[in-house]
């Protein structure tokens, strides 16, 4: 077991963050192509410098590096006000499981450093490490997709809050959400799985990939841990 300040990371965390080093730059603002005159551009290049020597020699040493190179690229982003100002939602829904999908509605989610207590990823080589904390979804997304002939529901792709309200354009890797008593920072879009290919029309399950706009789950890095309840409002960037 790996620590970074709060965030624990199994040895196979360290590998497949590692592994997806460039992706989590790439998706930042300005991060594909890369950009640069970006203000991330400097901490983007710290990361392409490690070697695969010490990738492989020193991996809790890299993925220290990663860690603290992407976090300063969202400061120097946000700086910028890469962001944009805030904007209010509120929470639709909560959800938790055993493992699969769909996750289960409940009334409150207790969110510590590693996700909703009690929230259980059936398979961890592509899901639970501390940058996916959470995985959050957007209501006015869900009833676009079934408007196109899907049978979604809030909760049935896996996510553990669904939001309403909020300019799904403008939720993105390295924007900041308060959500009820939780703050978090999210980090990068969540990839369709098979596993929820049942509730697309023709196992369509690709049709939520980011590539298609703004319809895709995201994953959040917990800030600051708290109660998360139906009800509660969403702020993105609390702070702008």
């Amino acid at each position: 077991m790996h620590q970074i300040g709060p965030y624990r990371f199994t040895e196979q965390d360290v590998e497949r963050t590692l592994a997806h080093r460039m992706t989590l730059f790439d998706l930042l603002p300005g991060g594909w192509p890369p950009d640069p005159s970006s203000p991330a551009a400097p901490h983007r290049a710290v990361v392409e410098a490690l070697s695969e020597e010490q990738l492989a020699g020193d991996p809790h040493r890299a993925v220290d590096v990663l860690w603290q190179e992407w976090r300063s690229a969202i400061a120097a982003l946000r700086a910028v006000d890469a962001f944009g100002r805030s904007a209010e939602g509120a929470v639709a829904g909560v959800f938790a499981g055993a493992g699969g999908v769909p996750k289960q509605a409940i009334d409150e989610a207790v969110v510590g450093w590693s996700g909703v207590e009690g929230d259980v990823q059936a398979a961890r080589v592509h899901h639970g490490r501390p940058w996916q904390a959470l995985c959050l979804w957007s209501v006015e997304v869900i009833d676009g997709l079934n408007a196109a002939g899907h049978a979604l529901f809030p909760g049935a792709a896996g996510e553990n809050v669904t939001l309403t309200g909020l300019p799904w354009d403008r939720v993105v890797p390295g924007a900041q959400l308060q959500v009820g008593e939780v703050r978090c920072e999210l980090s990068a879009w969540a990839l369709p799985c098979k596993k929820n290919a049942r509730w697309f029309a023709g196992g369509d399950f690709d049709a939520m990939h980011h590539r298609h706009g703004p319809v895709s789950r995201i994953y959040a890095t917990v800030l600051e841990p708290g109660t998360i309840r139906v009800g509660d409002a969403a702020v993105l960037e609390p702070d702008a």
